[in-house]
């Protein structure tokens, strides 16, 4: 197999020197609207100017997310296709499926961390509880009888709630969907009482009084919501789950595509305007080189890998 990675390196070799002549595609691992293609779409044309070619957004969704890491994992490693990798698609899912089409680590090259954000623990207006604390409380004298919606099995909003769960000993019912929207919608109905989402996508309906924010994960308020408080801060010591999504390309790629290619991520993200759209988006920074990245996913990959033994979910 060595020999068949050298070859593609000498393959992409000459498209190194002169690179980009022709547009990139950029593969999404899901739908359009999904908090990942919001940032691909928002991104890509700065992208684009940056390096003087078409970024085109080609949306893969589907397979737990493997359907579009698996077209960016078996592409040519010319810097022609790239992707966008979400932490649900390189540190969550990989734990949940029996067997990827791919390898993380031996068949994706890490090429520049685009957005962080957190995740927003919501429940509808009418709630028995409007906060942590008193949710906590409440689920402990209701055991099973709260459900946790989340975009679908394996979603960030998903093992968020199995680590609420494990650190507040409460007993809880996830209901997975197919996509944020539904489960949005169902909350805002009051047909399920609470749903980990990324700030991205819920919090336009906090802002219109659709839902009501409870706690935001990260280790400090999001910039979007500086008004909600930590779950930290609300009564879970030690909860911090961030969601985060970063450029990726195949295994392989030359030096000289990879530098250029993080540059333009790095300038990308950091123009103004489009630093500004992302911060209304619930970006709360990105950038850094690729083994900056590659330290990320690695560490979130083991930090959910622990969290899902102990639930036991599984994605068929």
């Amino acid at each position: 197999m060595r020999w068949l990675s050298l070859l593609a390196l000498l393959v992409a070799l000459p498209a190194a020197a002169d690179y980009p002549e022709r547009p990139i595609r950029f593969v999404v691992p899901q739908a359009p609207g999904s908090a990942t293609d919001n940032v691909a779409r928002l991104v890509a044309p700065e992208l684009a100017r940056q390096l003087g070619q078409s970024v085109v957004v080609d949306n893969r969704p589907g397979g737990a997310l493997t359907i579009g890491i698996d077209a960016v994992a078996k592409s040519t490693p010319d810097g022609y296709t790239i992707g966008m990798g979400p932490v649900g698609a390189l540190a969550i899912t990989r734990h949940m499926v029996e067997k990827l089409p791919y390898d993380i680590e031996r068949d994706l090259q890490p090429v520049a961390l685009v957005s962080t954000g957190y995740m927003l623990l919501a429940a509808p207006p009418k709630a028995p509880f409007a906060t942590v604390r008193e949710l906590i409380a409440y689920a402990k004298a209701n055991p099973g009888k709260l459900s946790n919606a989340s975009s679908s099995n394996g979603s960030p909003g998903h093992v968020s709630g199995e680590l609420f769960k494990y650190m507040t000993g409460t007993e809880i019912v996830h209901v997975p969907y197919k996509g944020g929207a539904p489960a949005i919608a169902d909350l805002i109905a009051g047909n399920v009482q609470l749903m980990f989402e990324s700030t991205n996508s819920i919090a336009p309906h906090v802002k219109a009084g659709r839902v009501r924010a409870l706690a935001v994960t990260g280790m400090q308020r999001a910039h979007s919501l500086p008004e909600v408080p930590t779950m930290i801060e609300a009564g879970v010591p030690g909860y911090e789950v961030n969601a985060w999504s970063g450029v990726i390309a195949p295994a392989g790629l030359p030096r000289r595509v990879l530098e250029r290619l993080n540059a333009a991520v790095n300038a990308a993200i950091n123009e103004p305007t489009t630093k500004e759209r992302l911060a209304q988006l619930g970006s709360e920074g990105g950038g850094g080189t690729p083994e900056q990245f590659g330290e990320l996913i690695r560490r979130d990959s083991a930090k959910w890998a622990e969290v899902i033994k102990r639930s036991g979910a599984r994605i068929d």
